[in-house]
């Protein structure tokens, strides 16, 4: 649906992304990551067509809707005036009725009359998502869409992309915030100037810190710790009454280490395969930038 392909740009002696490709798809949510500076927007003005690579191709199939990091409404317009100007830029008709079905699947219908200065922040959002989708593009860029929003208004944008994904767009989003991207994106590609990774947050967890399965027990699990490295479990950590043990596939060692436990008089409270956040994940992948 969209793919970039050795995307280098430079501003004068500055080489701000260099080399980067990926391919976007869709009905998935594809987080970019990366600290300030990184190239991010400047990686999405670039799919945008708003700046042109110094090398590399961007090819898409279909067309693009882009919510800016800030909404850029003309504030002293209504709701349903700024929309209608962009209706009318891609040429839909009837004009109304686009702009209708915009703003009803965004849950702005009752403020059409409203100037946009009279907005929060929240409803600016919502209203730039709907102007950014009026045309239905398969296509969808955003750019840090709920930085500032209060916590209501942020799961309430969360909510309105991962309905984009259901209904088959391709969603690119940008951001910093990484327990939104730990709930909703499907790939995840770490971006420092190079992409420096690319893939599903499960796999960068086990490419980063391996797979481990955490053992809770009733007892202090110090005692019960040695039992497990005779039959092949040699990487074993033991924290009051948690063992975290590394593992090729928690699903398949969970059973046989539970009843290793259970015949050395171990009292199983919990068993689950132990996650990294994807916060910890991140900063071990730039480090090692």
């Amino acid at each position: 649906m969209l793919s970039a392909s050795h995307l280098t740009r430079r501003f004068g002696d500055r080489l701000a992304v260099d080399d980067v490709s990926f391919d976007l798809r869709p009905g998935e949510i594809f987080a970019l990551l990366g600290p300030n500076g990184a190239g991010k927007t400047t990686t999405l003005r670039m799919l945008a067509g708003l700046i042109a690579p110094t090398s590399g191709t961007v090819l898409r199939e279909g067309g693009i809707g882009f919510l800016t990091e800030t909404p850029g409404l003309w504030e002293r317009l209504t709701v349903r005036q700024n929309l209608t100007v962009y209706a009318r830029l891609h040429g839909l008709t009837p004009v109304d009725r686009a702009v209708d079905e915009a703003l009803t699947a965004f849950g702005v219908l009752d403020r059409a009359r409203d100037l946009a200065a009279q907005l929060s922040k929240g409803l600016k959002q919502r209203v730039a998502l709907a102007r950014a989708l009026l045309h239905k593009p398969p296509i969808v860029l955003l750019d840090e869409p709920t930085a500032g929003l209060d916590p209501q208004s942020a799961r309430d944008v969360r909510e309105l992309v991962l309905g984009l994904r259901d209904r088959g767009h391709a969603v690119l989003l940008c951001t910093h915030n990484l327990d939104e991207v730990e709930r909703i994106a499907d790939r995840v590609a770490v971006l420092r100037g190079r992409l420096i990774a690319v893939d599903t947050p499960g796999a960068l967890r086990a490419r980063m810190f391996g797979a481990r399965l955490r053992v809770v027990t009733a007892q202090p699990a110090a005692a019960f710790a040695g039992l497990l490295a005779p039959h092949g479990f040699a990487d074993v950590l033991a924290e009051g009454e948690t063992l975290s043990i590394a593992v090729d596939d928690p699903a398949a060692a969970a059973p046989r280490i539970v009843r290793l436990l259970v015949d050395g008089g171990a009292g199983i409270v919990s068993v689950a395969a132990e996650e990294q956040p994807l916060e910890q994940v991140y900063l071990r992948l730039l480090e090692e930038r």
